[in-house]
C-alpha cells in the first residue's frame, strides 16, 4: 500500500492558498483515478484506491496545517503503515513558484506542518515532494502571504507545478525514490 499526504488547511477560505498546494495535488490525483476523498477518519479525509495494480490511499489531514503529524501518525498507527511507503507534499517558500523538489530527509525549514510530522514520525525521513511558492516581498508577514490565494499572474505556474508533482508521484509508485527523485530533480 502507498499512501500520499497533501498538507493543508481545511474549510473554503483556504482552497486556494499557497499553503493548500499540497491539497490541491491530493485533489488533481484523486480527478486522475477516479477516487473520491470523502472518507472521514484518523483526523482525515481518506480516500482509497487502486492504481496500477497498487493500492493507494490519498489523505488530506484535517486538523489544520499545525498539527499535520497527529492525522499522519493516526493514519500509520491505525494501518499499520510503512513510513516507507508514504509521501507527503507541501509547499516550500525555499523553492521557486512552480518547482519541485523531491527529497527523503531534511529538517522542517521553519515549516510547521513539517516540525508536526517530524515530531510524530519521530524521524526526519521521509519522502516529500515539496511545492515551490517563493518568499515574500519584503516586509509582508509570512502568514499573510503563505495564506492568500495565489495571484493570476501564478495560476499557470501553480497548474503546471500540480501536474508535476502528480507525474512525480505516480512514477513513485512504481519506482524507487530515488530514482523518482533523479527524474523530477532535473
Amino acid at each position: 500500500m502507498k499512501w500520499i499526504v497533501g498538507l493543508g488547511n481545511p474549510g473554503t477560505q483556504y482552497a486556494n492558498t499557497r499553503h493548500n498546494v499540497g491539497f490541491m495535488v491530493v485533489d488533481e490525483l484523486a480527478r486522475r483515478w477516479g477516487i473520491a476523498v470523502t472518507q472521514n477518519k484518523c483526523k482525515a479525509l481518506l480516500g482509497e484506491g487502486n492504481v496500477q495494480g497498487t493500492k493507494v490511499v490519498l489523505i488530506k489531514p484535517m486538523t489544520y496545517m499545525n498539527l499535520s503529524g497527529e492525522s499522519a501518525r493516526a493514519f500509520m498507527d491505525y494501518f499499520k503503515a510503512d513510513l516507507a511507503d508514504g509521501l507527503f507534499v507541501y509547499d516550500d517558500m525555499d523553492t521557486e513558484i512552480g518547482k519541485i523538489r523531491l527529497r527523503y530527509q531534511g529538517s522542517s525549514g521553519g515549516h510547521n506542518g513539517v516540525k508536526s510530522l517530524i515530531q510524530h514520525l519521530g524521524t526526519q525521513s521521509f519522502n516529500r515532494i515539496r511545492m515551490g511558492i517563493s518568499r515574500p516581498e519584503p516586509g509582508r508577514p509570512i502568514v499573510d502571504y503563505v495564506l492568500a490565494p495565489f495571484p493570476k499572474s501564478e495560476q499557470q505556474l501553480l497548474q503546471e507545478m500540480v501536474g508535476r508533482a502528480c507525474d512525480a508521484v505516480e512514477f513513485a509508485l512504481k519506482q524507487p525514490f530515488d530514482q523518482t527523485m533523479a527524474k523530477f530533480n532535473g
